[in-house]
């Protein structure tokens, strides 16, 4: 799964061509989101019939989420048709907590689509020996590890690091007796000083995780969740692989490769992609209420850094 790449973008600017904007985090609150006649412009377009890509929208925040439900009849179904309502107010703390999810997972397939649809062993074939988000955030991220991974060492512990690659942001020296990298790079993979093992796979090719039930501790994806195009069928094989009670921590800031992201990322902003992510906990049943966090280190001055996380329920 290709990871993000630097693409960064001011919150004051209006965000273009479908990258991933950051004006919905909590750093700015929902009068930076965007204006009224921005949305009412974009949806007039939809409505008249030059229906531009949705890749092409401005970043929707969360303040209209509950609104473009009511609209979704008038814009021909080209943006959420079903949306979660919130009890709450915006702060990506507060965006999981109380609610209200549609009987249906919300989205449809056009959601999924990306701008470039070409195969991503071609587009992730040539290793990138980079880090995809700036230091600060990477340090927040390694942070929060420390704080929920099991300590390191742990008898009969084991972690997998979805859509890896030669680093995993893990705490320095960490170690376990089983620590796996799946992702889309041999070369990369190797690299990784972290992994004891490592898997080639194209999670949107072929979403089975080939790990037998209950068999991880924690599983990590950084920065990769917006490029997985079956999310649904991913995260019930996470909810299989992980034992009862084990943590999923889904990662990730503003920054991508908008090309390969989906459709429904690239077309909404930080707080949305809460939503999203926490919908497909939500949905692949099984887990806890997802939970979001907002970890990011030097708001408005580095990389934003959002997780989103939950556990299998002891009782699947």
């Amino acid at each position: 799964m290709p990871k993000c790449i630097g693409l960064r973008l001011s919150p004051r600017l209006p965000t273009l061509a479908g990258i991933c904007p950051s004006s919905s985090s909590s750093h700015s609150g929902p009068s930076a989101v965007g204006s009224v006649p921005i949305l009412a412009k974009a949806l007039n377009k939809w409505k008249t019939g030059g229906r531009a890509p949705r890749r092409l929208v401005l970043g929707l925040g969360v303040s209209f989420w509950a609104q473009l439900m009511n609209m979704s009849g008038a814009v021909g179904g080209k943006s959420f048709t079903a949306s979660a309502r919130l009890k709450s107010g915006p702060s990506f703390e507060e965006i999981l907590k109380n609610v209200e999810w549609p009987e249906q997972f919300p989205f449809k397939e056009e959601d999924f689509k990306r701008f470039d649809e070409s195969s991503d062993q071609l587009f992730y074939e040539a290793p990138r020996f980079v880090t995809h988000i700036d230091d600060p955030a990477i340090a927040a991220l390694t942070k929060y590890y420390s704080k929920v991974f099991p300590p390191s060492n742990s008898p009969g512990v084991c972690i997998l690091d979805m859509c890896s690659s030669w680093v995993s942001h893990f705490p320095p020296g960490y170690k376990q007796e089983q620590i796996v990298g799946m992702g889309m790079n041999e070369e990369e993979l190797k690299r990784n000083p972290v992994l004891t093992e490592y898997v080639v796979q194209d999670l949107n090719v072929n979403p089975k995780l080939p790990f037998e039930d209950n068999s991880f501790d924690v599983i990590t994806n950084v920065v990769s969740v917006d490029y997985i195009t079956k999310p649904l069928d991913v995260f019930k094989e996470m909810r299989r692989i992980l034992k009862p009670g084990g943590l999923a921590i889904m990662s990730f800031s503003n920054r991508c490769f908008w090309t390969k992201a989906i459709s429904i990322w690239t077309s909404t902003g930080d707080a949305d992609h809460g939503l999203i992510v926490g919908s497909y906990f939500h949905y692949a049943g099984g887990f806890e209420p997802p939970q979001g966090v907002d970890i990011s280190p030097n708001p408005g001055r580095s990389d934003p850094m959002y997780i989103v996380y939950s556990r299998k329920l002891s009782t699947v």
